[in-house]
């Protein structure tokens, strides 16, 4: 009787787990702000514990959730108004200004000049000197404007003809062919099978992954 209970309660939790995440929105998945990131916690535990606790019946666990995604939602709505964004979400702090460390910005945020050093370093920035602002976003992770002489060149820096940027489309995953990829490329079947004919292809489940990409050709990878 047991498992048929606790059957019973992971069903129930599994789907209002589900429907609550998509109501309150990805940003609890992502975990944008230190809020979102404790409430997606507690979340998991009040489904958790409910479910490991025999004392703890069927209707507690779809009243603890409903109320706590009710109170998300509401959290998240008040969110999306001007004059509570702060409030809920925070604001970024800028911890170097014009190249210069803001001590009392670090204090405010109980940062030391080493986590700075740190978190600069896993954006691939090794020096203080390269930054001329640095901000400590809502989430923990931090954007840099780095000086100019520090920043990578672009096509625009040599005055070169910009060229438009495609996205490559998967046409074939495993053998199997997406029609609908296709169809928005505004391809055929008879355009695939040429295409792979020409590479020496004969059958679709020859095939572990076709890429397209314009102006280029079919990229394909056979499978072994």
């Amino acid at each position: 009787m047991k498992f048929m209970d606790l059957t019973f309660e992971l069903i129930i939790g599994f789907f209002l787990l589900f429907i609550i995440v998509k109501i309150v929105g990805k940003k609890i998945i992502n975990q944008i702000t230190p809020f979102t990131f404790i409430a997606s916690i507690v979340l998991s535990e009040l489904l958790g514990n409910a479910l490991f606790d025999h004392q703890i019946g069927l209707l507690y666990i779809i009243y603890s959730m409903t109320l706590w995604g009710l109170l998300l939602f509401i959290v998240e709505f008040l969110g999306q108004k001007y004059m509570f964004r702060g409030l809920f979400e925070g604001k970024p702090s800028a911890l170097i200004k014009n190249g210069i460390v803001d001590r009392e910005e670090l204090k405010k945020n109980r940062m030391n000049i080493n986590q700075l050093q740190s978190l600069l370093s896993q954006s691939e920035t090794f020096s203080i000197r390269e930054v001329a602002f640095c901000y400590l976003e809502a989430n923990g992770s931090i954007s840099i404007l780095k000086k100019t002489k520090y920043q990578k060149t672009t096509q625009e820096d040599f005055n070169m003809t910009i060229k438009p940027v495609y996205v490559p489309v998967t046409i074939i995953r495993d053998g199997k062919v997406l029609w609908d990829e296709l169809k928005e490329l505004n391809f055929d079947e008879s355009w695939l099978k040429t295409q792979l004919s020409a590479q020496g292809i004969s059958d679709y489940k020859d095939v572990f992954l076709a890429e397209w990409l314009e102006n280029e050709c079919l990229f394909i990878q056979k499978n072994d």
